[in-house]
């Protein structure tokens, strides 16, 4: 299972991400964009992913990602800790970084001011 820690480790390790507390869970933002936080069951992770890219993940994975009732209308997909690696959520996480993080702070990265390789 992965844990809090792990996660915070991934999430954080990308310029300009920090931690938060969202519905009274740890989340990640970026900036003030919510980027993922942790489900109040503590066993499943709230993922920022636009509903295309969710449709794929949950036909090609649904034990892995889903999502209820109350995020369809929403840019989110539900992931189960418990399913996933953590290759798979550092490389959400990063797509998550180059979409949403400030130009300023991709030409910081362009320039290679950052050791992460997104």
């Amino acid at each position: 299972m992965n844990t809090i820690e792990s996660i915070r480790q991934i999430a954080l390790s990308l310029p300009g991400v920090a931690e938060s507390v969202s519905y009274g869970t740890p989340s990640f933002k970026l900036k003030d964009k919510l980027l993922a936080r942790f489900h109040e069951d503590g066993v499943n992770l709230v993922l920022k992913m636009d509903a295309d890219t969710r449709d794929f993940y949950m036909q090609a994975n649904p034990e892995r990602y889903y999502i209820t009732d109350h995020y369809r209308g929403y840019p989110y997909v539900l992931v189960r800790l418990s399913e996933v690696d953590l290759d798979e959520l550092t490389g959400h996480f990063r797509q998550l970084w180059k979409e949403h993080a400030p130009k300023k702070l991709l030409r910081q990265h362009a320039a290679g001011e950052y050791g992460i390789d997104t």
